[in-house]
């Protein structure tokens, strides 16, 4: 199975978090974060929303759209 959002498992890295540590932040258990991680379960709009804001990066960044990180104008408002 492909791995639907690998730019998660790219952006924890480079972050330096836990699977657990981010799991925490979005209310998850750290078995369900993982599979969003490997691929076996889809994110929720709400999901990519908090990943988003957790890694300050657009969603269209998240599900590779665009190589450009940052946040588009409806994103930065929404907070």
């Amino acid at each position: 199975m492909p791995i639907l959002y690998p730019r998660i498992l790219e952006l924890r890295k480079e972050k330096k978090l836990t699977q657990e540590e981010v799991s925490r932040y979005l209310h998850v258990s750290q078995r369900t974060y993982s599979h969003y991680e490997v691929g076996d379960r889809a994110l929720s709009i709400d999901m990519l929303w908090a990943i988003a804001d957790l890694y300050q990066v657009s969603i269209d960044y998240l599900v590779n759209r665009t190589d450009d990180r940052k946040l588009a104008q409806s994103q930065k408002k929404k907070k």
